[in-house]
């Protein structure tokens, strides 16, 4: 079955969190998504997954994660991309950044289901780096990417740029391994990526609803929280109707076809390399920069198979495409703010304005444009 196609009706969307509990500031976000599915669907909205509650209904879930294992995707009878905002993998370090590079060799600790030809075909997609899940690889990659300059070291679950080191010699290595549970880095893994300069960091992906399929270039905007730390702070996106071939289409600048081209590999691959993998959302981080030797470089960072910040945009896209059925292309924009410095723009829809209890006080917005306007 194509992406996009019609299938069968679905009895109604439900919320599913199968780790743990959502933060209001997401919860919130997650609601309007799948109501806004819903009605884009035609089906009723009906809160969160119950057993017991929904029975016998073929369900279009909205789950808060990536979902994992066979054991979980049955029981929820779940079969194809088409019963899904998000993804499904068979392995835990699949949604995460672990997937991205390649071990240090072949000698390398690996959890099961390691797929060394995905890291061969992205090879070239990111940028220099490698995982490692054991203390052993950690060090030996870390003196391979120190050779060429500084790098980051990153948790690879971790997500808005949260957690993520600095290294630029051994001694700040040591450091930054302080307090790391050698038990949980051979679960999980971790990555050591070279680092870049004047950063633009790509949001490539691609969005599919039974029916309608869009996909999708722009930047993503950095905030300081309220902690003062810089992170994600919203995605302004390029939407075409259609699939990745479609959106290369456009008028792009060759920055932006290259990123595109990036991403369709780093996708392609996780299709071939991983079977069973199937995602209905497919968003790509790709980060364009300097390296240490001022060379221009660029790769994808991480994906996210599952419901993420781009999301609301990504669903607002997706709103105007089914009611329009003449439009190909539109903007589409998410923003955070952090605290109560900075205003939104006048045309902005607020979406969720709170206090959380980790980030404190919280805004966030969406936005969208005629294709054409900037």
């Amino acid at each position: 079955m194509s992406p996009g196609s019609p299938t069968p009706k679905h009895d109604a969307v439900v919320l599913y969190s199968p780790h743990k509990a959502v933060p209001d500031h997401e919860a919130v976000i997650h609601r309007d998504i799948a109501m806004r599915i819903a009605d884009l669907l035609d089906v009723p909205y009906d809160g969160f997954f119950d057993e017991t509650r929904h029975a016998g209904k073929r369900c279009y879930f909205v789950p808060s994660d990536t979902l994992l294992t066979p054991a979980q995707r049955d029981r929820l009878g779940i079969l194809t991309e088409q019963d899904i905002f998000g993804g499904y993998a068979n392995h835990a370090f699949m949604p995460t950044k672990a997937i991205t590079h390649g071990l240090v060799g072949t000698h390398a600790g690996r959890p099961v289901g390691w797929s060394d030809d995905f890291s061969r075909r992205v090879a070239g997609a990111t940028l220099a780096g490698y995982t490692a899940f054991s203390l052993t690889d950690l060090h030996e990659a870390a003196g391979r990417l120190l050779t060429d300059g500084p790098l980051r070291l990153k948790p690879v679950h971790a997500t808005a740029g949260r957690g993520q080191k600095l290294v630029t010699e051994d001694k700040e290595l040591e450091a930054a391994l302080e307090g790391l549970d050698p038990v949980m880095l051979g679960e999980c893994g971790v990555v050591l990526e070279a680092h870049l300069e004047n950063v633009t960091t790509y949001s490539v992906g691609q969005v599919r609803l039974p029916g309608i399929m869009a996909s999708y270039i722009g930047t993503q905007r950095l905030t300081r929280d309220n902690r003062g730390e810089l992170v994600y702070g919203g995605s302004r996106l390029q939407f075409c109707r259609g699939d990745y071939d479609a959106l290369r289409g456009l008028p792009l600048s060759d920055l932006l076809r290259q990123a595109i081209g990036l991403a369709k590999r780093y996708d392609q691959a996780a299709d071939a390399c991983y079977p069973g993998f199937f995602a209905s959302r497919r968003n790509y981080d790709v980060a364009g920069g300097v390296d240490t030797r001022g060379r221009a470089a660029m790769g994808v960072l991480e994906q996210s198979w599952r419901i993420g910040g781009a999301s609301r945009a990504e669903i607002a896209a997706l709103e105007v495409l089914r009611a329009d059925p003449s439009c190909r292309c539109l903007w589409a924009e998410t923003m955070e703010i952090f605290g109560d410095a900075e205003t939104a723009p006048a045309h902005a829809v607020e979406t969720y304005a709170g206090r959380d209890p980790e980030l404190g006080l919280l805004r966030k917005y969406v936005m969208v444009e005629a294709y054409g306007n900037k």
